[in-house]
């Protein structure tokens, strides 16, 4: 994290709004909405051509960086006030202040997403209406689902979204159900992991969320059992697919067994989830190149 950190810094020092902005976006976890697109791109496509096109670019640009800024923007604003009591932000992150421009770049990033709009089949849209609004809806009034206890967990199906909209825009149809259903459950689990490092911060602010309601402990017997059957619903897809997502519950099982913090291991997942997202890729252009 230190090395990503002095790179921004030298590419734009925090104290710009550029740089701000960039900080927001969680580099780290910039492939978190990216890579689904990426990968439903992949297991959407019948051919090497359909891989880069004008539009799938533009997707894979578009959830690479202004989906994060949008995301992120949009919880950073409505949590100003939880994260003045969350030591995430003091080296890891950073802090709202207020800025009209940061604001302003947020609103703008998720307009972009809506512009996107009249050039996508009709079930990439609704897609991309559904993960506009769960976007903001996580973290925004009326609903806020983020300080619900599981519907914070289940609202986090957004990340899954970035896929189904890719996909539906190179096969012009929705992915299985059981492939959505899966990557859902993973994201469920994905999300309360790494809300284990918040419960103390969480519960000083009065905010609810899965993890806190269950505690450190069942939090890790939850997340094991929601990747469980993440794995076995991808299972039926495919069993490599299974294969590839048993890991998350056995990696979960070592942190909680053993002496490693919650806060270091969090910050694993982006490695984690790198390497498991392109072995993913790597068996859907198989697939796609010879056929099994």
């Amino acid at each position: 994290m230190a090395s990503l950190t002095a790179r921004l810094g030298a590419l734009a020092p925090p104290d710009t709004t550029v740089g701000y902005l960039l900080r927001l976006s969680r580099p780290r976890f910039w492939l978190y909405l990216a890579g689904p697109a990426m990968v439903g791109t992949v297991f959407a496509a019948r051919s090497t051509a359909e891989l880069f096109t004008p539009l799938t670019v533009a997707l894979a640009a578009y959830f690479l960086l202004p989906a994060n800024v949008f995301l992120y923007g949009v919880n950073d604003v409505f949590d100003a006030d939880i994260d003045e009591q969350n030591p995430k932000k003091e080296d890891k992150e950073v802090r709202y202040r207020g800025s009209r421009a940061v604001v302003a770049a947020v609103l703008a990033s998720g307009v972009l997403g809506i512009a996107i709009l009249p050039v996508l089949p009709t079930e990439a849209v609704f897609a991309m209406l559904a993960f506009l609004a769960l976007s903001v809806q996580y973290s925004a009034p009326p609903f806020r689902f983020k300080t619900t206890p599981l519907l914070d967990s289940l609202s986090n199906g957004l990340y899954v979204l970035p896929g189904v909209v890719a996909y539906a825009t190179v096969a012009g149809a929705f992915p299985p159900t059981p492939a959505v259903a899966g990557a859902w459950l993973w994201t469920m689990a994905m999300h309360t992991f790494s809300a284990i490092p918040d419960i103390e911060p969480d519960r000083a602010a009065g905010i609810e969320t899965t993890a806190t309601l269950l505690g450190e402990g069942p939090t890790y017997a939850y997340c094991a059992v929601v990747w469980a059957a993440a794995a076995a619903v991808f299972w039926r897809v495919h069993p490599y697919w299974g294969g590839l997502l048993a890991v998350y519950p056995v990696f979960t099982a070592a942190v909680a067994l053993s002496d490693v913090s919650v806060d270091r291991a969090y910050w694993w997942f982006p490695f984690l989830n790198t390497a498991v997202g392109t072995a993913l890729t790597m068996g859907g252009l198989w697939v796609m190149l010879y056929g099994a």
